[in-house]
């Protein structure tokens, strides 16, 4: 048993460890320097196409607003984890925590941007019209028939 402990809690130290902060921070950072910082340079046009007036009657039936297109992809987004979280780290972390997660989020928010990019470019249309799309068919459209054994997984 000792054995099955030891090797888990080296499996974990290489999976939450350095490495892995230096993956996720530096393929974020990656992603902001080749966007040209896009994600950071466009919110103000962002917040323009939120809340910028498109006229009362020009939505064609089954459109919704941006502003409620956003409030649909946030609560697809940020969960009850995410608030705990942040919670969380401000009672443990004090508020040092804050400068971390304003720093985490300037290398997440083109790490979500190039996720969604993905999403967009390999969803499917089926006969009615309907797009589905998700992780599954990235992988399976998008790295092609060597990789879609992921898909599965």
């Amino acid at each position: 048993m000792q054995l099955i402990n030891d090797f888990f809690n080296w499996l974990n130290g290489i999976v939450w460890g350095i490495p892995m902060i230096v993956l996720i921070l530096g393929t974020g950072l990656y992603l902001q320097l080749r966007l040209g910082f896009m994600p950071i340079l466009r919110i103000p046009q962002g917040f323009r196409m939120i809340w910028g007036s498109r006229g009362v009657g020009t939505r064609a039936e089954g459109e919704i607003s941006p502003f409620a297109a956003l409030m649909t992809a946030l609560s697809a987004t940020v969960g009850t984890g995410n608030i705990a979280g942040v919670a969380t780290a401000i009672a443990v972390g004090g508020p040092g925590a804050l400068f971390w997660m304003w720093m985490t989020a300037f290398v997440g928010m083109a790490t979500k941007y190039a996720e969604v990019v993905v999403a967009v470019k390999y969803r499917e249309v089926d006969d009615k019209g309907e797009h589905a799309g998700g992780p599954m068919y990235a992988i399976r459209n998008g790295l092609g028939k060597r990789w879609g054994w992921l898909a599965g997984a």
